[in-house]
């Protein structure tokens, strides 16, 4: 019996030298890929398990980093490097552009049928290909509702879905209101899904998160999210053979 096959990729981006996880399904055709992008922290083995469960599934998923292969456990560390970052499109469009670029370069990787699915700074990132144009099949955040530099929005050419926790208080609901006012203004196709009582990374095991303000593991919101990403695929990426009805656990829970 087949077997999906997994791997460590290196690259460079944002003058790092960047470590994913590459997740490829079995077989040896083509198939749609999914780029996964992390929380602030950098990649850990959530993402990893999410992308071997795509891998599962029928897709082609990179788990791509964000820090040169370091997982910056410490608030104060994350911070100083993450808020620069988020204030830079530019930079965050070279760390996207980059592993869009080694995943399209995979064999497996149907080229014009790539996704992005991004928790947090990973999820900026994802919007900020979309603002740059990048002929991307879908967009799917949780927790980044970033806006980015006036009219570029319209340059996104797919459905954009956005998870969010009714309590965050990183992307509190003046800045929800900010974002979907970006995505009406530039007539995207987008859905905002609000997990009602869930915080900032709810869906991130409290195991592997430090304990600041306003972030807190949800585990029914964070597998409803789970399956809001499945349908955000099954729509715009379908399978050539049909998802189980039966939807699998999120794996990163």
């Amino acid at each position: 019996m087949e077997t999906t096959t997994k791997r460590t990729v290196t690259y460079r981006a944002d003058g790092l030298t960047m470590t994913g996880h590459l997740a490829l399904p079995a077989g040896t055709g083509l198939r749609p890929a999914v780029l996964i992008g992390p929380e602030g922290m950098g990649l850990s083995d959530v993402e990893c398990r999410r992308a071997d469960a795509l891998a599962e599934l029928g897709y082609v998923a990179l788990a791509f980093d964000l820090h040169g292969g370091r997982y910056l456990a410490d608030p104060e560390e994350m911070l100083a490097r993450c808020l620069p970052l988020l204030a830079d499109p530019d930079r965050m469009r070279d760390i996207g552009r980059a592993a869009l670029d080694v995943v399209r370069a995979e064999p497996r990787t149907d080229p014009d049928r790539i996704a992005v699915v991004g928790y947090g700074t990973g999820g900026a990132v994802g919007l900020e290909l979309g603002r740059d144009g990048a002929g991307l099949r879908a967009i799917g955040t949780v927790n980044a509702l970033t806006t980015g530099r006036p009219g570029e929005a319209a340059r996104i050419r797919c459905p954009v879905w956005a998870g969010v926790g009714s309590e965050d208080p990183i992307m509190p609901p003046a800045q929800r209101e900010a974002f979907t006012a970006e995505m009406r203004a530039a007539g995207v196709d987008w859905r905002l899904t609000v997990y009602g009582g869930a915080l900032h990374a709810f869906h991130h095991p409290t195991v592997d998160h430090p304990t600041v303000p306003g972030v807190g593991y949800h585990a029914r919101h964070a597998r409803r999210a789970w399956r809001d990403v499945l349908d955000l695929l099954a729509e715009c990426l379908p399978l050539p053979e049909a998802v189980p009805e039966a939807v699998p656990e999120d794996p990163g829970a």
